[in-house]
């Protein structure tokens, strides 16, 4: 008889069948176990104070237990730890609960797990006293190649019927089947109700924008997405901040905090409430960590890991200010449209206070967006071959090694909305095609990021033009303050843009770059 049980897993969700399993599995009694030529444990191995021929000691290594909120991982792992605990109670089983942090996919998984365990629990888990516990069979093989005895849980072939995995009783709850509940341990259905999980793991699992990892991409580079917001934070503060009312203030899309740390620097928000909201999992962690470290001198600073299209993140009439910068064309080219937008708005108007500001900095299509017109661009075209099978660093060389007008070619071919133009085979200027306006300016305001190639592709910044934002905030309710306004970024333009670039009429009369950004102030009024 083995002193400890090792069972690793997620553990989002605990079963009545696990419970049944374990309790039988810590008697030694044969629950299905495989075949081991591990020999017994020698009474050597004894801890001070155990009794070795009772009950096995049940050890949960809770993996990706720094992950929360996600696709993969809904419930954070203080209500894993709390449920895991609760269960062993209520089936009188000896159990430490371990946390391993997520790692990369690696055929060490096993061995990875074991050091932690031992970090934490200061004892070697070995084939001579351990049975390892799991029903996934790659991850099975990876602790029996180690010499580990194999309990296998759902898989094992002795059961009377074959139970659910806990897994699959999650995605019942999240695909609003109320029989999960039947499935579900109650150490489970009690942590779940206290702490309305229910509702949260559903909103999760079903949200479209957000993908299983926690972010809006898997192509994103977080380090350099991070780095470039926090160069922007100050130009950004400076724009917004004799708008914001104090109070409760939200930072939706928060990045790592750094628009933040510079109101929370700003006296006259000394005691205001300063709250950011980020939906990536890497920067909402980033958050954390600068709170943790000191980084904010306001107390009362909170961070919420929250997608806002999944349902409302706050009370309704409960924010003063709510912050929003480089989001709002992430919501509409990740979700649907104008639709997804409008719900944005909404949910922004539903928790403002009357007489509350929403401030939305972000890019803008230009005015007249279809107007067709004549883009001049250095360079000749150039096929655009595959690219998805390349990695990021690959991807960016390539993406740098081509002309400007190659560059066009290869954005058509990757930018997830119809980019349509047409050479206008001109000898004297083999770059020069007839586009749309705002599709040029897509184009101009996205060639510049290699580094982050596919996942910029996604995004479109010119889906709207200052008038369709203004009609839209009207919809809403909202009042529209004299202080919006569009406005070209000059810096772009002058590096990035002009540089490569002419514009004109189709008869070739030369045209000014248009506004690239916009700033919106909108209140939602005192009578409402």
């Amino acid at each position: 008889m083995r002193r400890f049980v090792l069972f690793p897993g997620r553990h989002h969700l605990l079963t009545r069948f696990q419970g049944a399993y374990l309790r039988g599995l810590a008697k030694g009694e044969n629950l299905g176990v495989s075949t081991s030529s591990a020999p017994p444990p020698p009474a050597a191995r004894q801890s001070p104070g155990e009794d070795p021929t009772g009950p096995a000691t049940i050890v949960w290594a809770v993996t990706s237990a720094n992950h929360q909120n996600t696709k993969r991982n809904p419930v954070a792992y203080d209500r894993r730890e709390a449920a895991i605990e609760r269960f062993s109670v209520q089936e009188d089983l000896r159990s430490l609960v371990v946390p391993v942090f997520d790692t990369a996919p690696t055929d060490r998984f096993a061995e990875v797990t074991l050091k932690s365990v031992e970090s934490v629990l200061g004892h070697h888990l070995t084939p001579q006293d351990t049975v390892v516990a799991c029903s996934t069979p790659e991850v099975a093989a990876l602790y029996e190649a180690l010499g580990f005895t194999i309990a296998l849980v759902e898989a094992d072939p002795a059961a009377a019927a074959t139970p659910e995995r806990p897994w699959d009783v999650l995605l019942r709850l999240a695909g609003g089947d109320p029989g999960w509940r039947e499935q579900a341990h109650p150490a489970t259905l009690d942590v779940y109700d206290r702490y309305r999980l229910e509702e949260q793991i559903s909103l999760v699992v079903n949200d479209p924008v957000v993908g299983d990892e926690g972010g809006l991409t898997a192509t994103r580079d977080y380090r350099t997405y991070a780095e470039a917001f926090e160069a922007s934070a100050a130009r950004k503060w400076d724009l917004v901040k004799r708008h914001v009312r104090p109070g409760r203030i939200v930072d939706v899309g928060c990045g790592a905090g750094a628009v933040l740390g510079l109101a929370d620097r700003e006296p006259a928000l000394r005691e205001s409430d300063l709250i950011g909201v980020e939906v990536a999992r890497h920067l909402y962690e980033e958050c954390v960590h600068r709170k943790a470290q000191g980084w904010f001198a306001n107390p009362n600073v909170y961070f919420y890991c929250r997608n806002v299209l999944g349902g409302a993140v706050f009370p309704p009439r409960s924010i003063d200010t709510t912050l929003t910068f480089a989001l709002t064309h992430e919501i509409w080219s990740y979700g649907h449209r104008m639709d997804s937008l409008r719900a944005f708005a909404q949910a922004i108007y539903d928790h403002t206070v009357p007489g509350g500001v929403w401030i939305n900095s972000d890019v803008c299509g230009p005015d007249n967006r279809e107007r067709r017109v004549r883009l001049s661009l250095q360079g000749a075209p150039a096929p655009a071959g595959p690219i998805d099978s390349l990695d990021r660093a690959a991807i960016a060389a390539h993406v740098e090694s081509l002309s400007t007008r190659a560059r066009l070619d290869r954005f058509a071919a990757d930018f997830h909305f119809p980019v349509p133009y047409k050479d206008l085979d001109d000898p004297a200027d083999p770059g020069a095609v007839e586009i749309a306006l705002s599709d040029a300016m897509e184009f101009l305001t996205h060639k510049d990021y290699p580094d982050n190639w596919l996942s910029e592709a996604h995004e479109q910044f010119c889906g709207l033009e200052f008038a369709d934002w203004k009609a839209l905030l009207a919809d809403i309710g909202f009042e529209v303050d004299p202080a919006s306004h569009s406005w070209r970024n000059d810096w772009i333009v002058e590096h990035r843009i002009s540089p490569y670039a002419q514009l004109s009429t189709l008869d070739g009369r030369e045209l000014a770059w248009p506004d690239t950004h916009v700033l919106l102030v909108a209140r939602r009024p005192l009578n409402t």
